[in-house]
C-alpha cells in the first residue's frame, strides 16, 4: 500500500494521497468529500453531508478495512466552523491503517517518488506541479496515472491552489496527492473546475488542512511520513 492507491468508500472509488502518523497508529489520506452523501456540486464542508467516523474504508493491497478516523467536514460542522474559505477548501480525511497491514505500507509515490517534506510555501503562478490519479475510469493503464503542470496560483486566502495539468484530474482522481518542483507535499485534489478556468483542477492546500486536523481532529499530533524513494524531478 503507498500512496495512489485506490480506496472505496460505500461504493466511491478515491484515490489515496499521502501516509500520515501519530507515532503510534498509520493513516493513509483521502479528500473528505469522498465520503460525501451529497451530490457532485456539493463541495462545502461546512454544510454538506458525510457518512460518520468509524465507517470502513477498502484500501486496494490492503487485507483488512481501514477506518475513517478524521473528516473535515464533519469537524468544521462539529466545531461550527465559519470562515468562509476553510469551509469551502478544507477537504482531508484520514483514514487508519489495520495493524496487520501496517507492514504493508510505504510512503513513497509512485513513479515521481518522494515526498521530500511538507510544503508550506504554497505556489507562486505557474510554478511546477506534480500528481498521480488513479481513477477506475482509466481501466488500469497505469501510464496514464503520473501527471505534471502548473499552478495557476493561490485562492482561498491559501487554502486552494488552481492547477492545470495535461490531463486534468477525472472522478476517481480526487484526493490524489500533488507535489511542488521540488518533491514537497503540496496538497490534496479536491475538485475539477468547470468555470472560470474550464479543465482545471483545485487543490487544497495540505500544510493548512493538516493543522486543521491537528488542532481539532482529535486524532493526535499527525504528521506526514516523507517518502522512502528518491524524488525523480520533474519530466523535462
Amino acid at each position: 500500500m503507498h500512496p495512489g492507491v485506490q480506496t472505496q468508500t460505500n461504493g466511491a472509488q478515491c484515490t489515496s494521497n499521502f501516509v500520515f502518523s501519530n507515532g503510534s497508529e498509520v493513516f493513509l489520506g483521502q479528500a473528505a468529500h469522498c465520503s460525501g452523501t451529497g451530490g457532485e456540486t456539493d463541495t462545502n464542508g461546512c454544510d454538506s453531508g458525510s457518512l460518520p467516523l468509524g465507517t470502513p474504508v477498502t484500501v486496494e493491497g490492503a487485507a483488512k478495512p481501514g477506518t475513517l478516523v478524521y473528516n473535515s467536514w464533519l469537524t468544521m460542522q462539529a466545531k461550527h466552523e465559519t470562515d468562509a474559505n476553510t469551509c469551502q477548501y478544507n477537504d482531508l480525511a484520514l483514514v487508519k491503517i489495520d495493524p496487520a497491514d501496517v507492514a504493508k505500507v510505504n510512503p513513497s509515490l509512485p513513479f515521481w517518488g518522494g515526498p521530500t517534506g511538507l510544503s508550506t510555501a504554497g505556489t507562486s503562478a505557474l510554478g511546477t506541479v506534480l500528481s498521480y490519479g488513479n481513477s477506475e475510469l482509466r481501466g488500469g493503464i497505469t501510464q496514464l496515472s503520473p501527471k505534471q503542470g502548473a499552478s495557476l496560483g493561490d485562492t482561498g486566502g491559501g487554502w486552494s491552489h488552481t492547477v492545470l495539468t495535461v490531463t486534468p484530474g477525472i472522478p476517481g482522481d480526487s484526493g490524489s496527492a500533488f507535489l511542488d518542483r521540488d518533491g514537497k507535499a503540496l496538497g490534496v485534489l479536491s475538485t475539477l473546475n468547470l468555470l472560470p478556468q474550464p479543465g482545471t483542477n483545485g487543490v487544497g492546500n495540505l500544510s493548512l488542512e493538516l493543522a486543521y486536523a491537528n488542532a481539532n481532529g482529535g486524532v493526535g499530533a499527525v504528521q506526514m511520513v516523507p517518502g522512502t524513494t528518491p524524488f525523480r524531478g520533474p519530466l523535462l
